[in-house]
């Protein structure tokens, strides 16, 4: 392009209807997301997302967020998506430390909390369980003529349990306004595909319920966000259940604890070194100059203070003196001094 005072250079398109602010907002959730789990203080019980941070983050990203806006439930290894709709690092390491002023006052661990008001309701720990239970709350959304959404992770094992076709089936019939995100991460713990169930692409198992379903590339951000966002605004319009797989892979073990031995190295060595969802994100942005490289430090080195700050304030807070227990678990309880003398 040229003009008569000489040569000039026309701004790159930016992809999928997002801003440059947007694009760098997405790269921080997922630097926020693997540094928040690669912090060294919280050991035991931690189940990393390594690898599946992409497609947790971008279809968080495609809802509607803030009071009175979508609502998604979060599996284990979908901490990205918490933080996507506003939860905060400090209030996940109170939360896995058991402290007192975490979320659930030490009574729970990991991401089984809630704020509703964010956007964002806890899982509860059986595989499956989730479905019916979000198929119940957007079916609340649809009965109060509410142009909300709820969207719901899945991991391939899960979709082998009983509760997953109930609660779709019922979703399907009720045209509920759901997205169900199934992950297709390659291991059920330790379970690989082939050996629960015999359809290719979990997308399969969505059409024997009558619902629109599609396959994306789960490590390709841009991709699932786009992908997401269309499934979106076609619950919001009264389209019923969308079904969306992700293709991604598990690069850690089912927790900490998990030495991952049933893995082939090569398998793990590829996922590492050729599709990084967070490596090829940056490859895209850099590439295609939505962004410059002093763009993408800046937000790591915030990102490094921000969870550097939220370990130094949470590790040494106290944990939950022993009276706090009952409050909570009776409608009407005692005083809690009494309680505590007594014994109870």
């Amino acid at each position: 392009m040229t003009s008569r005072t000489g040569p000039t250079t026309q701004s790159p398109p930016l992809p999928a209807g997002l801003t440059r602010e947007q694009l760098l907002e997405i790269y921080r959730y997922l630097r926020l997301t693997r540094t928040l789990e690669r912090q060294s203080k919280v050991i035991g019980g931690l189940f990393r997302s390594l690898g599946q941070e992409g497609e947790s983050v971008a279809s968080a990203y495609a809802l509607e967020r803030g009071k009175h806006g979508d609502i998604l439930s979060p599996l284990i290894r979908n901490l990205g998506s918490m933080l996507v709709m506003g939860a905060r690092p400090v209030e996940i390491l109170r939360q896995y430390m058991a402290k007192a002023e975490g979320p659930t006052r030490g009574r729970e661990l990991n991401v089984h909390f809630n704020d509703l008001e964010l956007g964002y309701l806890g899982q509860i720990s059986h595989l499956g369980d989730m479905i019916p239970v979000m198929a119940g709350i957007t079916l609340t959304f649809k009965l109060r003529g509410e142009p909300r959404v709820g969207l719901v992770y899945i991991g391939d094992g899960g979709t082998s349990t009983g509760t997953f076709h109930e609660g779709l089936n019922f979703a399907a019939v009720q045209r509920c306004p759901l997205v169900v995100i199934a992950e297709y991460n390659r291991w059920a713990y330790s379970t690989p595909p082939e050996k629960q169930f015999a359809v290719k692409d979990l997308a399969d198992k969505a059409k024997g319920y009558g619902i629109a379903a599609a396959t994306v590339d789960g490590n390709d951000v841009l991709a699932v966000y786009q992908a997401t966002k269309l499934a979106v605004e076609r619950a919001r319009a009264g389209a019923g259940v969308q079904f969306l797989e992700v293709k991604t892979y598990r690069r850690k073990g089912h927790a900490e604890h998990d030495d991952q031995h049933y893995v082939p190295p090569d398998e793990l060595d590829w996922w590492a070194k050729e599709n990084d969802p967070i490596d090829r994100y940056v490859k895209q942005l850099l590439q295609h100059e939505w962004v410059e490289e002093r763009d993408l430090s800046g937000v790591d080195e915030r990102t490094r203070a921000e969870i550097d700050e939220a370990t130094d304030t949470s590790v040494d807070e106290p944990l939950p003196q022993g009276e706090t227990a009952l409050p909570g678990v009776y409608v009407n309880p005692p005083a809690a001094d009494r309680l505590w003398f007594r014994g109870l």
